[in-house]
């Protein structure tokens, strides 16, 4: 339910025989790589290039088409897959799909094998691993990437991290998707799918002006009670969608993409409506629901709560947040988002059929 946060900083000897297999070093203005010149470059694509992109730990620029695409960021893959590439490897963060490719972007394989899967166990990218799939970029954005490792990266490929505007894992989807794009040599395609999305998150506001009336927030029952910020791809969902954040939000959570909150600030959660991400959506339920301090506000007894099982596809795709991911969440959430502030408690907010 919640991102793995690396918290151990990653220390591996790169050893000249990874380095030979095929994985050329190159430099930037911070330690990132320079893609060797790929023969397969697409005409539109070559002519995007030389391309450099900003980040947390200076700037990478990249001179060709890159061909062996590997994504750090937990949702990277989304946009290099909508943008007509296959990742030759995938971080795993949530779903144990195939390929680390949920079934709201499996299409989008055609007929490629499905990438190589490497593991986020919260200890750092699989140095090794990642060398032997001889990558030419290496894109970490929807990551928490720390200098140490970006510069072993770098080693390797080319490697485009998160951006320092934005908390670690709190870059919004569209400049994920347009920087992958500016990368991918396919800057205007990006722009295109980001747009394409925007409309049906915009029409879905627009058909629903009740949303704008009224605040939600995100929530799970994580060592108490885990509330996600305005920084966190989830609660930007709600935003695009009309709905206003309760005031007092980041305040509480600080600049992070979310925080545990005391009992004592669990009146933030007498809202217009809570989104709950749960393990079991009637036994969580209920389980919050004897809970006093929170039974007893508002929200609960209004019926103003929409409970999403956070293991189902629905609960995977609600947390990934990429320009694939999103139409597939919005088309089972906003029936029960209706369903929750309709101002009738008696109104059932279903779990969706599938």
């Amino acid at each position: 339910m919640l991102r793995f946060l690396p918290g151990t900083r990653l220390a591996v000897v790169l050893v000249s025989t990874l380095l030979a297999g095929g994985v050329a070093a190159c430099g930037s203005d911070s330690g990132g790589g320079t893609a060797a010149p790929a023969p397969t470059a697409s005409a539109t694509a070559a002519g995007a290039f030389p391309v450099t992109v900003e980040h947390k730990y200076g700037s990478t620029t990249v001179t060709a088409e890159p061909q062996r695409v590997v994504t750090i960021g937990l949702t990277d893959q989304d946009s290099v897959l909508a943008l007509g590439k296959v990742p030759v490897g995938t971080t795993e963060w949530i779903g144990g799909y195939k390929g680390a490719v949920g079934p709201w972007a499996a299409d989008k394989l055609g007929g490629a094998a499905p990438p190589t899967v490497l593991t986020d166990t919260g200890t750092g990218p699989q140095v090794e691993k990642i060398a032997s799939l001889r990558p030419d970029l290496i894109l970490a954005l929807y990551s928490g990437l720390t200098k140490e490792q970006y510069d072993t990266l770098s080693k390797l490929a080319p490697v485009v991290a998160q951006p320092k505007e934005f908390a670690d894992y709190g870059l919004p989807w569209q400049m994920q998707t347009q920087t992958i794009g500016k990368v991918l040599g396919k800057e205007a395609e990006a722009k295109a799918l980001v747009s394409d999305v925007e409309a049906k998150l915009a029409a879905a506001k627009t058909e629903h002006p009740e949303f704008a009336q009224s605040e939600a927030l995100i929530a799970t029952p994580y060592e108490g009670i885990f509330v996600y910020g305005a920084q966190d791809g989830r609660t930007r969902i709600l935003s695009a969608l009309g709905f206003n954040l309760p005031a007092d939000l980041d305040k509480v959570i600080g600049d992070e993409f979310g925080a545990n909150i005391s009992k004592e600030r669990t009146d933030l959660l007498d809202t217009g409506a809570v989104v709950w991400i749960v393990a079991d959506p009637a036994a969580d339920a209920a389980k919050l629901h004897a809970d006093k301090v929170y039974g007893d506000l508002q929200v609960v007894k209004d019926g103003r709560e929409v409970f999403v099982k956070e293991t189902s596809d629905y609960g995977n795709a609600l947390s990934f947040v990429s320009v694939l991911s999103l139409p597939y969440t919005v088309e089972r959430l906003v029936p029960q988002l209706v369903a929750a502030v309709d101002g009738d408690p008696s109104t059932e907010v279903a779990q969706p059929a599938s």
